[in-house]
């Protein structure tokens, strides 16, 4: 039997119309919107605290790779690697061995910052203090020292009157103990990874009744700042009903730019690298890069309506 001849033939298929293609086409304008991006920074420094008590958000991916794309752009950054784990270390290619000088001894010892501070081979405006394998017994050591809370804080504060920097990323251990409060205490900012899965919001308002503890006893001036989205699969529903909640709740402080899982993202720190040296080009890449801009732009903008 012949087919009608009026019958409408399937249209062409045409590569430049699939998701593949319209998504390359997205992260190329994404990438040359990036290639225009002036900022320019004013002189102070932003003391800027990464925690998130439950584990697998990317809380140390989002610290290196945030410092690492604001490198990136021109400011100069220093990360605080405060976890015992040493990842941040790691991530930014710096020795952090038990023989190497580390925030440990800057806690306990109060050595000063300055002698601990490692470039990065990345760039020159990336810094770090590393952490080593002592940092898991300063909890316990911490009990007994003087101003025990406050020993980060004193340490930054004598670095930043000597060595200019932008911005002073702190890498946070997954608990709420004594080096989570050190760093709670030394910051002006809290940042939040929240990863789109399930479960998302478990644990968030532990976290914040710690920032309102701080706040109200040892740290008048700390905020939580900024929120970012992490391990964003666009494919699937949830992802997408996780970041629609989150910002019904914190809708000042979640960031437009959202964290897509990738695979050079995880790949990045077994080359002790981070994913802006790693594949600066690649989709996870680009997204820090974004965050970076947006953190350094709303940051403008609040002290710009603060002065008004």
């Amino acid at each position: 039997m012949q087919e009608s001849e009026n019958a409408t033939a399937p249209a062409p298929f045409s590569f430049d119309d699939s998701p593949i293609a319209r998504e390359l086409a997205d992260l190329t304008s994404r990438r040359k919107a990036l290639a225009d991006v002036h900022l320019e920074f004013d002189g102070t420094t932003r003391v800027i605290t990464v925690s998130n008590q439950k584990g697998g958000v990317g809380k140390t991916t989002t610290t290196v790779n945030l410092a690492a794309g604001l490198a990136s752009v021109g400011a100069r950054v220093l990360v605080i690697d405060l976890d015992p784990q040493g990842n941040a270390s790691t991530a930014l290619g710096v020795p952090h061995h038990a023989d190497v000088p580390s925030i440990y001894d800057v806690l306990i010892d109060e050595e000063p910052l300055a002698d601990v501070v490692q470039e990065s081979p990345e760039s020159p405006n990336l810094l770090c203090a590393p952490s080593t394998i002592h940092l898991a017994g300063a909890e316990i050591e911490l009990v007994s020292r003087v101003a025990r809370e406050h020993r980060l804080r004193t340490a930054l504060e004598t670095y930043t009157a000597e060595h200019h920097v932008d911005f002073i990323f702190i890498d946070c251990p997954p608990s709420l103990g004594l080096l989570t409060i050190n760093a709670f205490t030394a910051a002006t900012e809290v940042l939040i990874p929240i990863q789109c899965e399930y479960y998302a919001l478990e644990g968030l308002s532990q976290l914040l009744g710690s920032v309102t503890m701080i706040q109200k006893h040892l740290n008048t001036k700390l905020h939580l700042s900024t929120i970012l989205l992490t391990m964003y699969d666009g494919r699937t529903r949830l992802a997408q009903q996780v970041a629609d909640e989150v910002r019904t709740h914190f809708p000042e402080q979640v960031l437009t730019t959202v964290i897509p899982r990738s695979v050079r993202v995880s790949e990045a720190p077994s080359f002790g690298q981070t994913v802006i040296a790693y594949d600066g080009q690649s989709a996870g890449a680009v997204a820090y890069r974004e965050a970076a801009v947006e953190i350094v732009t709303k940051g403008q903008q609040r002290t710009n309506e603060g002065a008004q």
